[in-house]
């Protein structure tokens, strides 16, 4: 493999205030852009980013990832102030550029289409063949004052969220497969004349035609029709949905001919983002397997800090503070580029770490693997396919980011999807087992003993919430509920930057059970192609129907969908 990636976002999360933080993308807004606060920031940033850099060099890591050419491109078109800003950060950027150069790390920076400025929205009226001129010229540019960079890496199916305060705000501009088409037909000369690369990611959030092309052969081919370019390298994620467990390999890692790269993530952002042990090595080793029989495939793009909108703040590679997420980091890049079994790079890990009790540390992670499995997860509904609109429904039940969820809907949507209640809870109960016995490995390994505890209260919940779910409701569950969700805030209290959030309601959910199975009925489907109810409601009179009760009733839309990251109504559209 030539390109092996890992995002380098992390220096620039020191010392962020409290609370929930936005981890898709470098927090421009809040750098400071005068001395002495600017000079202070940065050159902690850069002495931050000397270390990461030298640590995954070290380990094999050929390039890394920067956030964004928006903050960094100019053009005439900008705000004054908001070009009097870009020449700051491109004056600091060229010094931390020089610094990864000099650690012989390749750069890549990020890109959404379409970043706007209120100036630009208005000059651009969202004309499809203006906004393809303008990412010429704002590209050919960038590349031009930029020798340093390698490539940019184009986002299309995701943009910023609804918290980002920047002058710069991305919006989602292409919605067709065809308009992908053009806008690559459009670009890539840029780049091949530039001897750089355009590395184009087929993550979407299912909005437009265009949101199932993760998934959906024909989008996919549509997009890329005609695209031969020695410039161009496609990006997927190893599902065909997000970081999530249970998921096949993706199937257009075997249907596309073109150069491509699989993303993987270290930093599990729906597995506690490291803050316990969730290892990807067994997932890692089988999806390397099959890629084997892949064409084309010219690398990896680890994201070991990007991703999620959550209050965790373990930074990798910086200090000692996230041995989970580097474990993670080294064993898929051993396993992928080196063809290790996961076994073998857990040594090669220990080794590296100086770590001799190599049995301690391979058996804890394989049972972190089952315990993520078995009580994170729920198998039996996990290891379903279904399908909403243009996404695939992600495999992960009641707990959402640093959110868990216990609730009378989602008990009704439990006792929907899982027939075998026994065999649930008793997967709970041998999990909870497991992570006495981790316990006592990480003691024996010298690893973080208190992740450990933290993992155990944290799923003790989870293991409650099942009960409550499966088992006939009784008061007294109600009780022990109530006091384990006190017990939990009192050890992790608001505003802990470990603590996950325990959205407790024993309020009455009055769809009864028989008419919640026909309405997920009509609206999920198992098959990934469209049914003829999904063509004539679900794609289209849904969506409109969801605008309106947007509009008129917004508050029967629950705060964390509205709110959180691009808002529940972006699938809509």
């Amino acid at each position: 493999m030539n390109l092996l990636l890992i995002d380098a976002i992390g220096p620039f999360f020191r010392d962020l205030p409290k609370g929930r933080i936005n981890w898709s993308k470098i927090p421009f807004a809040r750098l400071p852009l005068q001395d002495p606060q600017r000079r202070q920031r940065f050159t902690r940033i850069g002495q931050d980013l000397d270390t990461f850099a030298a640590q995954v060099r070290e380990i094999g890591y050929n390039a890394v990832s920067l956030d964004d050419v928006a903050h960094l491109a100019d053009h005439p078109w900008y705000e004054p102030e908001i070009r009097d800003r870009i020449a700051i950060f491109r004056e600091e950027f060229r010094r931390l550029f020089a610094l990864l150069k000099q650690q012989g790390l390749a750069i890549y920076l990020t890109m959404d289409v379409l970043t706007l400025t209120p100036r630009l929205k208005r000059k651009l009226y969202g004309d499809e063949r203006r906004i393809n001129s303008f990412l010429v010229e704002l590209l050919d540019g960038f590349l031009c004052d930029f020798p340093e960079i390698s490539g940019v890496i184009l986002r299309i199916g995701e943009s910023d969220g609804r918290d980002v305060k920047d002058r710069f705000h991305s919006e989602l501009h292409i919605r067709t497969p065809e308009q992908l088409n053009r806008l690559l037909e459009t670009l890539l000369p840029v780049f091949e004349r530039a001897g750089r690369h355009l590395i184009l990611r087929t993550w979407t959030v299912g909005a437009y035609p265009v949101g199932d092309c993760i998934w959906h052969r024909n989008t996919l081919a549509r997009g890329l029709e005609g695209i031969n370019s020695p410039a161009f390298i496609l990006s997927m994620k190893h599902g065909e949905s997000d970081f999530f467990r249970y998921l096949p390999l993706n199937p257009q890692f075997f249907a596309t001919r073109v150069p491509k790269i699989i993303e993987l993530q270290a930093r599990r952002e729906y597995e506690g983002c490291g803050e316990y042990p969730s290892f990807i090595g067994g997932d890692d080793e089988d999806q390397a397997r099959q890629l084997r029989q892949a064409e084309n495939v010219v690398g990896i793009s680890v994201w070991c800090q990007t991703g999620g909108w959550l209050p965790f703040r373990r930074l990798a590679f910086l200090g000692d503070q996230a041995p989970w997420t580097e474990i993670n980091a080294f064993v898929s890049l051993r396993i992928f580029a080196h063809g290790c079994s996961a076994r073998e790079a857990v040594e090669h890990f220990c080794a590296w770490r100086g770590i001799q009790a190599v049995e301690a540390v391979w058996e804890l992670l394989q049972l972190s693997e089952s315990v993520i499995k078995n009580l994170l997860y729920i198998p039996e509904y996990a290891q379903q396919q279904l399908f909403f609109r243009r996404v695939r429904i992600p495999p992960l039940l009641s707990v959402y980011w640093n959110t868990i969820f216990i609730n009378h809907s989602m008990r009704k949507l439990m006792r929907h999807f899982v027939h075998d209640g026994e065999a649930c809870l008793n997967q709970a109960e041998e999990a909870l087992q497991k992570i006495a016995r981790m316990r006592v490995l990480a003691q024996q390994a010298g690893l973080p003993v208190a992740d450990i505890d933290y993992m155990g209260e944290t799923f003790s919940l989870l293991a409650l919430a099942r009960e409550y779910a499966l088992l006939p409701y009784s008061e007294a569950m109600q009780t022990r509920l109530k006091q384990a969700k006190k017990n939990y805030k009192h050890r992790y209290p608001p505003g802990s930057r470990t603590r996950y959030k325990i959205k407790l309601s024993f309020k009455p959910f009055r769809l009864r059970r028989r008419y919640l199975g026909w309405l997920l009925q009509l609206l999920l489907r198992r098959q990934r192609g469209y049914r003829l109810i999904d063509h004539l409601l679900v794609l289209h009179l849904l969506a409109l129907t969801y605008r309106l009760l947007q509009a008129s009733r917004p508050k029967l839309i629950p705060k964390f969908a509205r709110k959180r990251a691009m808002g529940l109504g972006t699938i809509f559209k």
